[in-house]
């Protein structure tokens, strides 16, 4: 019913004869992008920037977190692209540097401890 009532006006905006059709079809999407702008595309942005700024600074000692829930300490840095990390006693693994989604806190990792826990225990 919606898509009805908002097609006809665009058909008949489509008629050559008609004069201002192309000021109907700009006045139409226009707040349809702003929105699109302002819900989507800046916020995605903004996250970006976070996420550059915080891979930027990292340094060794870090305690970080990779987009596979990994928990690891950086040991040092391979090349630019590569980050080597500490995830147990003895185990070092090397992964890229687009894979750390953040910085771990105190906080983050006894929830996850919780959680493992409370599942291990079912």
């Amino acid at each position: 019913m919606i898509a009805y009532h908002f097609a006809i006006p665009l058909l008949l905006a489509a008629d050559p004869g008609s004069t201002g059709g192309l000021a109907q079809l700009v006045f139409f999407f226009a707040p349809l992008f702003a929105i699109w702008y302002f819900l989507v595309l800046r916020p995605q942005s903004t996250q970006r920037k976070k996420l550059q700024a915080m891979l930027g600074s990292l340094k060794t000692g870090d305690r970080v977190v990779t987009s596979g829930g990994i928990y690891g300490t950086i040991l040092g840095f391979r090349d630019g692209t590569t980050v080597q990390l500490q995830i147990a006693p003895q185990v070092k693994v090397d992964v890229a540097r687009s894979a750390i989604t953040g910085v771990a806190t105190e906080e983050a990792e006894d929830a996850s401890k919780q959680d493992s826990g409370a599942k291990g225990k079912k």
